[in-house]
């Protein structure tokens, strides 16, 4: 795994030249947001060495390289998922690769369905723990063999999420006058979306939003003693009285209609 992670850090080395500051991945609608990505150098996932393909609708599958508000960044233009049929290993190969570039701040976001009764469609949730329901599956992204270069064998994740980043963001978001709340997020291996029975089981756990990513993420970002931001767009409401059947294609629509606001946060020292 680590010779994997070795060969596609090189590769994009000396493809870009780029020591990026930060990493961000692009979840479900939110790919638009690369278009403000300078002086930036694309390159396909089929192109990297051992990188999955991403086969959602919404999801480019490219990894740019560039400046966001002088800051060097590498972006993610679509995540993988376990429903596509990888694994957890596999679906975090990407975040791995990004810390071995040198990232110092990994970003996260995604779309996700609100369970908390003052949650509106298109709010945007900072993250502040989660609920990994994907262990009910069995499933953990540091499963298997144990690579010290990554780090400890049993990580804290007592703040999986940097709460120094957080408040920064808050700060972001006062100032420009931004909606936006706080809250847990669940993560599920979908693909199916909720039932209510369901939606009511995860809003009872503790929940405020639940999507199908971002936790495995943030776990081996945790392991690797990388600091991560991550936030949820609501994108449709499992909140009963206001559930209504929706698409992934309806997701996607959501979610770039808010981009003109999504795209006021930035990552700031």
């Amino acid at each position: 795994m680590f010779k994997k992670i070795s060969e596609a850090v090189d590769f994009i080395r000396e493809r870009t030249g780029v020591v990026p500051d930060a990493g961000i991945v692009l979840g479900t609608g939110l790919g638009k947001f690369s278009s403000e990505i300078e002086n930036s150098v694309v390159i396909p996932y089929e192109e990297i060495p051992h990188f999955p393909s991403s086969t959602v609708e919404g999801h480019a599958g490219e990894l740019i390289t560039g400046t966001l508000k002088n800051r060097q960044v590498i972006a993610m233009k679509g995540r993988f998922h376990f429903y596509e049929g990888y694994n957890l290993t596999e679906v975090v190969f990407p975040v791995r690769v990004m810390k071995f570039l040198g990232i110092k701040l990994l970003i996260l976001s995604n779309a996700s369905g609100g369970l908390n009764p003052s949650y509106s469609v298109g709010d945007m949730m900072f993250i502040e723990d989660h609920l990994n329901l994907m262990n009910l599956m069995i499933e953990n992204p540091l499963k298997g063999k144990h690579y010290p270069e990554f780090g400890p064998r049993f990580p804290d994740m007592n703040r999986p999420y940097d709460p120094d980043t957080l408040h920064k963001a808050e700060l972001i978001a006062k100032r420009l006058r931004f909606r936006y709340q706080k809250g847990i997020y669940a993560g599920v291996t979908g693909p199916t979306f909720e039932t209510p029975s369901e939606y009511k089981y995860i809003r009872y756990l503790g929940a405020d939003a639940v999507g199908m990513s971002t936790v495995p993420e943030a776990i081996v970002a945790a392991q690797m003693n990388l600091p991560v931001f991550a936030i949820s767009v609501i994108s449709d409401l499992g909140v009963e009285g206001k559930i209504v059947e929706i698409s992934h294609e309806e997701v996607i629509d959501v979610l770039e209609e808010e981009f003109d606001r999504i795209k006021g946060i930035r990552y700031r020292q």
